[in-house]
């Protein structure tokens, strides 16, 4: 069973950066590396929703709401996902999960990203 682990996520000022990690395990390296994988994020009250994500070919693709802000990469060797967030917003306060695009293994426990003004 894949498990999914992320991490990064803590209290951070407007204008501030935050870089997400998540780790997974319970897969080989040969199946994580042919999902495309994402970065999800459920503010209080809201959808989960897709904010970006990455190819095995490390194509990227990005909501509108986080485009030329964060950064999506992956190191498929180690089966991890990452997340570099750059001059961040209120609006972008929730909590940050990752997983695959489409057919999802199950939830983390996500990492919470506030960001005060």
């Amino acid at each position: 069973q894949v498990q999914l682990v992320e991490s990064g996520g803590g209290l951070v000022q407007a204008g501030g950066s935050r870089r997400l990690s998540c780790a997974a395990s319970g897969t080989s390296g040969s199946i994580f590396r042919i999902n495309v994988m994402g970065w999800y994020r459920q503010a209080p009250g809201k959808q989960r929703e897709l904010v970006a994500a990455i190819t095995s070919g490390s194509n990227t693709n990005y909501a509108d709401s986080v485009k030329g802000r964060f950064t999506i990469s992956r190191d498929n060797a180690k089966k991890m996902v990452y997340l570099q967030m750059n001059s961040l917003k209120p609006e972008d306060t929730a909590v940050y999960y990752c997983n695959k695009v489409g057919a999802q293994w199950g939830w983390g426990q996500g990492t919470q990203v506030t960001v005060s003004s």
